[in-house]
């Protein structure tokens, strides 16, 4: 398995596909069509024939069954999901990819002698590796891209395996490759009518044996605040200057509340951008929390706060404006508990221990799960997302196509025997 899953995942590497905040329309950028329709060009190479690619840059894929049409009917419609854009936080394009022997050392690069990844700082995503210790980083000057195009090539080496070995049994397998999940957008303009699964998973986790079935509550928002500019030699009792509320605004957001000062199951205030100039400004931040009502109460704390403003600040206007962006798709998934079973026997089947952790941000399946799509999240196998420290285990990625093929596996076996 590790030639194709390697030469996929080194190939599409190099593809430029980040995308970008701020843009309405869906791709966010056109280049991301290039790594789409090259995929779906692979996998009609397999002799897939119900392949396409919409004008919103989604790529939709269907495994016929290989069974007879009573069993078919019984097995349920499986997808899996991978996201093709990358990041817009590090530069994206002219992707050097390295292969490197894990020793224990800190791992240095080859065009940016100052960055160097710590044995300790990986060591929670390599300590279970075994015989194979080969790792994928990049020169240093750009991120590598596993968030997700590890994902991608795992599901296409998965596929692969499918169509090249008709003795592995399976039901119909549906394939979703999304863009713009970077940027917030990734299923909005997903057809789950036209997809027809049961249920998915998607491939875009962390470290191996990861496992998640929770994630954030997420509210975007932004405070505008508009003053009154006129020029400063007649300014006396007419200029209000916006940027003059700013320190009480910054006090809104708790030191100790913050994602740099909080784990595990703890949410947060995190003001992200600020931009204007006297006449208005503008403040954008992330509110975020596994419990909805906490999160509640972290929209309402701000416009209590604001309301203190307006009084030490009259003559200034403020302006709030909140979002749910997305919801814990726990509330979802736990009404299918075999979604999450199936899933924990593929993974433990092979030996690893399972870290089914909340992730502390969002992922497609989230929003999935609340259109009516249960979709928990399984490990891609990568370190250090968005970074140009990221870095994956050769091991890993091949482990993530083996817990596809066992899931493939498993929901055949429940449904038949």
């Amino acid at each position: 398995m590790e030639p194709e899953i390697l030469d996929r995942f080194l190939r599409y590497v190099k593809i430029h596909t980040t995308s970008q905040d701020e843009v309405k329309q869906i791709p966010s950028t056109t280049r991301q069509f290039d790594l789409a329709n090259l995929l779906a060009e692979e996998l009609k190479s397999m002799g897939l024939q119900d392949v396409s690619v919409d004008e919103h840059c989604i790529l939709y894929c269907t495994v016929p069954s290989n069974l007879s049409d009573d069993e078919t009917l019984k097995v349920p419609v499986i997808c899996f999901i991978a996201h093709i854009d990358t990041t817009p936080a590090e530069p994206g394009e002219n992707v050097k990819p390295q292969i490197v022997n894990f020793e224990g050392e800190d791992i240095k690069f080859p065009n940016n002698p100052d960055l160097i990844i710590s044995s300790d700082e990986i060591k929670p995503g390599l300590d279970v590796l075994k015989e194979n210790n080969r790792i994928i980083i990049t020169d240093g000057t750009t991120l590598l891209g596993a968030d997700d195009k590890a994902g991608v090539a795992e599901i296409m080496t998965a596929i692969s395996t499918l169509t090249k070995d008709s003795s592995i049994r399976h039901g119909t397998i549906k394939v979703l490759f999304t863009p713009d999940e970077e940027v917030g957008h990734g299923t909005s303009k997903v057809d789950i009518e036209k997809l027809g699964s049961d249920f998915a998973y998607t491939l875009d986790g962390g470290v191996l044996g990861e496992f998640e079935t929770e994630n954030f509550n997420a509210c975007n928002a932004h405070i505008v605040i508009n003053g009154y500019n006129v020029h400063p030699g007649a300014a006396y009792g007419k200029l209000v200057n916006a940027m003059r509320a700013l320190p009480e605004i910054i006090e809104i957001f708790p030191d100790n509340e913050a994602p740099e000062t909080t784990k595990d199951r703890q949410g947060y205030y995190h003001p992200l951008k600020i931009s204007g100039d006297v006449n208005s400004v503008r403040i954008d931040f992330l509110l975020r929390d596994f419990d909805m009502k906490e999160l509640e109460n972290k929209i309402m704390n701000i416009e209590k706060s604001l309301d203190k403003i307006r009084k030490i600040h009259p003559k200034i206007e403020f302006l709030l404006d909140t979002k749910i962006r997305y919801r814990n798709m726990v509330e979802e998934l736990k009404k299918h508990p075999e979604v999450i079973s199936i899933a924990e026997e593929a993974i433990t089947r092979l030996g690893i221990k399972i870290n089914d952790k909340p992730i502390r941000g969002g992922t497609d399946g989230a929003q999935l799960s609340f259109r009516g799509l249960p979709t928990p999240n399984i490990f891609s196998g990568g370190i250090n997302f968005h970074s140009k420290k990221e870095c994956i285990p050769v091991y890993s990625m091949e482990k993530a196509v083996e817990v596809i093929l066992n899931i493939i596996d498993i929901s055949v076996q429940r449904s038949l025997n």
